[in-house]
């Protein structure tokens, strides 16, 4: 669990680096936004995801991509050392960590 915290927050340096809408302090800030986007998944998004399953099956699933940059956009109000310029730029954001931790989970399944 732990090293899976560490490679999500790495995902999210990584893509904090890469997008310029997306500003972060450092590894710490980011291991404790990883936290933060944690909590939100367990406890915020489920109860958005049920209320905004009309939109979900509308769009035939691409809202969750939606419902993902609020998220961002939630842990960003709770985090002054994160910082996200634009609701488009979250939703960006999302989609590379969504990258970045498919291939950083590949390399947790691959173990000596």
């Amino acid at each position: 669990m732990i090293i899976g915290w560490i490679l999500n927050a790495l995902a999210i340096l990584g893509a904090a680096y890469l997008l310029p809408g997306v500003e972060l302090e450092g590894f710490v800030t980011a291991l404790v936004l990883s936290l933060i986007l944690g909590l939100i998944n367990v406890f915020v998004k489920p109860i958005v995801l049920l209320l905004t399953l009309p939109a979900t099956i509308l769009t035939l699933g691409l809202f969750i991509f939606v419902v993902n940059a609020l998220m961002i956009l939630l842990a960003d109000y709770f985090m002054p050392e994160f910082s996200v310029q634009s609701f488009w730029w979250a939703l960006l954001f999302s989609v590379v960590l969504s990258v970045f931790n498919s291939i950083l989970q590949g390399f947790k399944v691959i173990r000596i």
